[in-house]
Parts: structure tokens; sequence; C-alpha cells
């Protein structure tokens, strides 16, 4: 899929003209996607598991209202009305995940209760009205930018020495593994391919921190997503809690019997995409600067179509955090370069949906192959 990723963005950057990679817009893609990145991670999560849910649309929608009466109305401090938005989505998925972990209801009937119990509780609470505007360090979170303390005039310093930095951390820990693999006799690629990989790695990685630091540099939620992804990816791949994820979603009644805490690990999935939808209902808000009824349309498609497009499956079992993230960021870049080039919205909405069709298709098709 990252290959896939790669050309489709080289397909639009003919398409557009040179438009698709310029500074700018690459800034405006991540700032426009984050929202749903977040989402397609805590997502990822639920559908290993075998479970889908239809809420966290609006659910972020919800917990941006009560932020924007925390902060706005009320005049709460921005870090204090943060923590409680995200308590209040741990306590939206664990009300959920309750429902389906123990009281054993469908996850599909218990979510789409909830996008219509708490999209209705949105439009309540805001009176069916748009609140703004927020305070600059709550907007920041969205769309601020990490200072250059290099001090660089039309050169993001700060932004190159990061690039560099990771590209060394990235040499260094792929040796590492190499050198692992090798001790334990695993199959690896021959030195000259390997090379080209990480010759490949690192001119990507630091032409993308080029372009950033042409324009205002990283972007603050740019540092949020890969933090989360860093911890999501350790968690499901290093830990006996990610092992059980995955082991519920290919049999449960085999995790079961083997000492899983089935019904635990479920609902604690959906207390998590409760807490992920609330954080992208505040970077929703912050990058909107209000807090409006409308908030949340249709996000949780787009999420559970970045999941699967990243190559999880219908089934459960199958999928991981990077995954889902490149398939956010395939469904961003098509979105993007499709309103470059003019494409009414009739259209886009076709061309993903067959994009979505084809993913699903081509999962059942490589299952029913090893079967």
């Amino acid at each position: 899929m990252f290959t896939s990723l790669v050309l489709i963005m080289l397909l639009f950057q003919f398409l557009t003209e040179g438009i698709l990679l310029r500074p700018l817009n690459i800034t405006n893609l991540i700032l426009q996607n984050s929202y749903i990145l977040i989402l397609a991670i805590g997502m990822v999560l639920v559908i290993i598991t075998g479970h889908i849910d239809l809420s966290v649309g609006s659910v972020a929608a919800f917990v941006g209202a009560i932020s924007g009466i925390l902060i706005i109305n009320h005049g709460m401090s921005v870090p204090f009305a943060i923590l409680l938005s995200l308590l209040l989505g741990g306590l939206i998925g664990a009300w959920q995940g309750f429902w389906i972990a123990y009281v054993k209801i469908p996850a599909f009937i218990v979510t789409l209760a909830g996008m219509l119990l708490f999209r209705g509780l949105t439009m309540l609470v805001l009176k069916g009205q748009s609140v703004a505007p927020y305070p600059k360090s709550f907007q920041d979170m969205s769309s601020g930018f990490i200072p250059d303390l290099f001090g660089g005039s039309t050169l993001h310093l700060m932004t190159i020495a990061i690039g560099i930095l990771f590209s060394i951390i990235y040499i260094i820990s792929e040796m590492r593994l190499r050198k692992t693999q090798l001790r334990y006799q695993f199959a690896v690629s021959s030195k000259g391919l390997f090379a080209v990989k990480l010759i490949a790695m690192v001119i990507l990685l630091n032409v993308f921190m080029y372009i950033l630091a042409t324009y205002e540099g990283i972007p603050t939620i740019l540092i949020i997503l890969f933090a989360l992804i860093l911890l999501y990816s350790f968690v499901m791949k290093k830990t006996i809690l990610g092992r059980h994820v995955y082991a519920i979603g290919g049999n449960e009644k085999a995790a079961s019997l083997s000492g899983i805490k089935t019904k635990k690990v479920t609902f604690w999935v959906f207390v998590n995409m409760g807490v992920l939808s609330a954080l992208s209902g505040l970077i929703f808000a912050a990058r909107l600067n209000a807090a409006t009824p409308k908030a949340g349309n249709l996000f949780e498609l787009d999420a559970i179509a970045a999941c699967f497009i990243g190559g999880a499956s219908a089934y459960g079992g199958i999928g991981t955090v990077g995954g889902a993230i490149v398939g956010g960021l395939v469904m961003g870049v098509m979105n993007n370069g499709m309103s470059i080039i003019g494409l009414g919205i009739d259209w886009q909405q076709a061309i993903k949906g067959l994009v979505l069709l084809f993913a699903v298709a081509f999962d059942i098709y490589n299952k029913n192959k090893v079967l």
C-alpha cells in the first residue's frame, strides 16, 4: 500500500501540474486529514477484534461541542477542558463497550444507536448553532507549528535538523534489526537491497522535511500523530495486549479457551476508540475554530475506509496501525487531488466507493486463495 500511495501521489502530481506536492498543499494535506488518521488508529483496533464502530463521527462532534461550551461559554482553561473532553470520550467508549462486550449486543447495532444518540445530543447542547471562536492556545493544537530554535529566515532549520536526526535513528534501528535477524538465522534481504532501501527511505524522509521547511515547518498535529503512531504500533506489535487483540479477532472462542479475557479486552478497545474519537473532535474543532452541529459528518466512513484500504481484514484478526495510516493518506491524497483537478463531489464519492469496494474484494480474494 505504501508503494500504491507513492504512485497515486505521482499520478496526481502530474494531473495537477505540480500543485499537489507544493509545500503549502502538503501542509494542508496533513492538517485536513489529521482527525481522520487519528480515528483510523482507533478504528483499526476495533476492526482487528472483528467489530465496527459507526458512532465515531457523532462522538467527535459531541465532544467538540462540549469543549466549545466549556472553553468559550464558561471560560474554562484549555488544558483542563481538553482533559475533561478526553475523559468524556472514554466514558462514551465505556458505555458502548459495556453493551458490546458484556451484554453481547452486536457492535453494529450499539454504535449505530450511538451515532444517532450523540448526533442528537450535539444538536441539543448547541441548540442548532455554532459556538466560536476558540482561544489561540486551543487552535494551535491543530493549526500551530513547532518554533524554529535556530532562527532560520527563508528555511525552517529546526525541521531540517529533525529530519537528519530521524534519519540517523532510522538507520541505526534498521541495522540493529537486521543484526538481530541474522543472529537468529532469519531470512533477510541482500546487503545491496538493504542499502538501497535505507538510502531511499532517508532521501524520502529528508525531501519531505525539506518541503515542510520551505513553508512553516512541522505542524503541531504532525507531532501528535507521530507520537500516536509510535505508541499504538508498539502496543500492537510488542505487548501482550496487542497479541490478545489479534487473537480475539482471529478466533474469539479459541482466545477465550486459551485464557484471554476477551470481554475485558473488547471493552477497553472501545474505551480507547472513545478517547481517540474525542481527540479527533477536539482537533477538528480547533482547525475549524468553532464547535458546530455538523462536525464529524461521515468521519466514520472515512476512518473505516482507511482501515480496509490499508489492509485490515473484514473478517477481523488482520491489520496494522501503519496500514491504516497509509490507507487514510491514500483517501486524503485522492480527495485533495480530485478537488484540485476540478472533479465534483459526486465523482469523488463514487471513486472513493469503488476504491473501498475493490480493497475489500481484494482482501476476500486473498483469503479464499489461501483457503
